[in-house]
């Protein structure tokens, strides 16, 4: 099996993977990180959302191998020194979720809305861009509020 190896959250790692191996399954099997989550496995529900080089990726959909050498970044790599980061701290204080099932990607995603769009994003933009994350409990009218607040605070 071929080996490969990338920074997650900060630390390097290395690993044997088959090449069919998909992100999602080389963080959560080989390296424990069990934030990210697997829902529908064809790229629709955003459950499985992770940074990749900066950019929010779909990890149920990349290849393990495709992301040689990458920086990768987990849910649980945006919090530092036991501080949550400004978007996971707005989604608890608004209640931007319901199960928390979706929440990772959510907040992965929100992340790199507000990279790309900017702090000062309306209702409207924030629904479209998280058109490809699905929520199958709430309205999500705390979800946006949610993110308003994580974008200002970031």
């Amino acid at each position: 099996m071929p080996a490969i190896s990338m920074t997650v959250n900060g630390q390097k790692v290395c690993g044997e993977v088959e090449g069919r191996t998909l992100l999602v399954e080389f963080l959560r099997d080989k390296l424990g990180l069990t934030g990210t989550h697997v829902g529908c496995d064809t790229s629709q529900c955003g459950a499985c959302v992770v940074h990749v080089d900066g950019k929010a990726v779909k990890s149920c959909t990349a290849l393990a191998m495709a992301c040689e050498g990458a920086q990768v970044t987990t849910i649980e790599g945006l919090a530092k020194n036991g501080k949550l980061h400004q978007m996971q701290e707005a989604f608890r204080e608004h209640h931007g979720l319901q199960c928390g099932f979706c929440t990772p990607g959510m907040i992965m995603a929100a992340v790199d809305i507000v990279k790309r769009k900017g702090k000062k994003l309306d209702d409207e933009t924030i629904r479209h861009e998280l058109e490809g994350n699905i929520c199958r409990c709430t309205g999500y009218h705390n979800i946006v509020a949610a993110v308003k607040a994580g974008a200002e605070a970031m």
